[in-house]
Formats: structure tokens, sequence, C-alpha cells
């Protein structure tokens, strides 16, 4: 039996995928990953200096001001959690105060106030840049997301799930972002799941397909990840990808339990209809995921297949940020 050490995470993905997001945010913040990225956020702006340099010429020591994080745009709001912990690593936690008036999931309409901001100007107009850069990118991925998952037809069983193409760095914020929107996590990494794409079966014959997958699956169930304090455990899933109903075909003859779903990549809404067919026709229990090209305009059709995932991409890496922006009190209100 192999043991495999992997970084500090918080949990295995099929425990993850459907938590609440505060549930969610507090495993994802125990891998120390979220301060790391906090951290590098400070040391970018404020330098080996360590200090906002404008603040200091331009605003006195002893003044205080209050700002609103507003929002200048309807969407659903992520991010709003890291701000205790981001002004802790500034180093401004005690300078200033917090009141939230919205929470992460939240949907917000132009002139919303999401928090007001109480204390030191200095410490208010250092953290404003990166506060707003992160929130408004989380946001921007959860409404997103939201905006996929409202196209699914209420009748569809077909859950919405994230990718690895995610900004480096920023992973593990993104897929809570994709949660806050209502969609659901794939595998955190590498570590935690098998993925069997076109790449590893690329130099694989057909007919060889099913064994290589049966043997490949076998030792995966060998394997005993250590994952936090957790015991080590197996994988949390095997999954492999197909591109043809030959493909999907030798998969679902592989023996029953050792492959929990199978990714049908760039398949017409016809070829996912014959694939959901042929899984059900020989009895299988696999769970059949979409994936690729998948648009606003063609994920209704997708999930009306009878496919039980579907995975998008672009909930990620086409995201736009929301429109925030922090208002200062002017002097004399």
């Amino acid at each position: 039996m192999q043991t495999l050490a992997s970084p500090a995470m918080p949990g295995r993905t099929r425990d993850l995928e459907d938590l609440p997001p505060p549930g969610l945010y507090a495993r994802l913040a125990a891998t120390g990953l979220i301060r790391r990225l906090l951290e590098l956020a400070r040391d970018e702006d404020l330098g080996a200096a360590g200090m906002d340099i404008t603040a200091a010429v331009m605003l006195e020591p002893d003044a205080t001001t209050t700002a609103c994080l507003v929002a200048r745009e309807p969407g659903v709001v992520a991010g709003l959690v890291v701000i205790p912990e981001l002004l802790d690593v500034f180093g401004i936690a005690d300078a200033m105060s917090v009141e939230k008036h919205a929470s992460d999931a939240d949907r917000v309409v132009p002139g919303d106030t999401l928090a007001t901001l109480r204390g030191s100007s200095r410490a208010i107009v250092t953290i404003e840049r990166t506060m707003l850069n992160l929130i408004a990118r989380l946001s921007g991925v959860a409404t997103r997301t939201a905006e996929f998952a409202a196209r699914i037809p209420a009748d569809s069983p077909a859950k919405l799930c994230d990718t690895r193409k995610t900004t480096p760095g920023l992973r593990v914020l993104e897929k809570y972002a994709v949660r806050c929107g209502g969609g659901s996590m794939h595998r955190l990494g590498l570590h935690d799941a098998v993925l069997v794409k076109d790449n590893h079966v690329a130099s694989i014959p057909l007919d060889q397909l099913a064994q290589r997958l049966t043997d490949a699956a076998r030792r995966a169930r060998e394997l005993r990840i250590e994952i936090g304090d957790a015991d080590p455990a197996p994988p949390a899933f095997f999954e492999v990808e197909v591109d043809s109903l030959d493909q999907l075909e030798r998969v679902l003859s592989v023996e029953d339990a050792l492959i929990d779903f199978v990714l049908l990549d760039n398949f017409s809404t016809d070829q996912l209809r014959e694939g959901v067919a042929l899984r059900d026709r020989l009895g299988s229990k696999v769970q059949l995921e979409a994936s690729g090209g998948v648009t606003l305009d063609t994920i209704a059709g997708v999930a009306q297949t009878g496919v039980d995932r579907i995975s998008v991409g672009s909930l990620t890496h086409h995201a736009v940020s929301l429109d925030l922006g922090l208002d200062i009190e002017p002097v004399g209100t």
C-alpha cells in the first residue's frame, strides 16, 4: 500500500461539494492557502517598506473616517467573509471596525451597502484596493455561476460543477465563490481525486482501454492519501474522460463500482442522450458528466439530456469582476 502526503487539505471533494458557504469557507481556510494568498497580496502592495506611503504623507496618524463598500451593479456577493483575516494580515484589525450588511451568496442591486468600515483613515485607504479586488473578483465568479445555475430547468437533476480552470493561487476562493453562486465543487486539485483525461490514454489502443482502466482503478483504491488530520483514505473518486461513444461503451464495460463518473467531453446534445441511453441500457450506475463548450444558451439543453453533472470552466475563467466601490464619508458630514 502506497501512502501519499499532501498539503493540509480540508477534506475530500465528495465531503465538500455541497456544503453551505460558511461551512465550506471554514474548511478551506483551514488549509492555510487563503492566508498565504492574502500575505502575498499584502506584500505586493506594501512592499519591503511595509507601508502605504501616500497615506503616510497625506493623512494624519489620528485621522478617522467611515467608508461604505457599495455595489455598483447587480450580482451575487462572495468574499465578504475574507475581510477579517485580510485586516489581520495587513496588521490593521485593531484600527477599524467592520459592520456587514450583507452575507456571501446574497443577491445585491446597485446602491446596496455591503459593509461599513469605521476607524483609521490611513488603514482604510491602505486596505481599499486589495479588498475591492478580491471581493469584486469572487463576486464576479458567484454572479456568473448563478446565471448558469438559473438556466438549468427545475425538473433536471443535473448538478453544476466548477473545474480546475482557475486563477493560480486563487483556486480555493474561486471554488468557494462558485458555491456562493449555487454551483458545486469538482475536485480541488490533482491530489484528491483521479480524473483520467485524453492525454492519459492517448497511447492506449481502444481494445485495451477497459483493462488498463480496471488496473488503474484498482491501484487507486489501494492508495492512501493523507489529508489534514483525517485518517489516510483512497482518492475521493475515479473519473474517466471520453470523447466518443465507442470509448464510453468500453469504459462502461469496466467492473461495476470501480469508476464513479464518466466525463463526456464536447459531446453534442444528441450524443449526450445516446450516452445516457447506453449507460441505462447496460445497467451501469456510473454518473455521466457533460463538459466542454457549455454556454448560457446551451446549458438548458445539456441538462435535459439526462446527464448527472455539468462542468463549466467559464464559471471561473470567463468571470468578470463585479463593479464595487468604497465610498469614504466626506469631511464635515
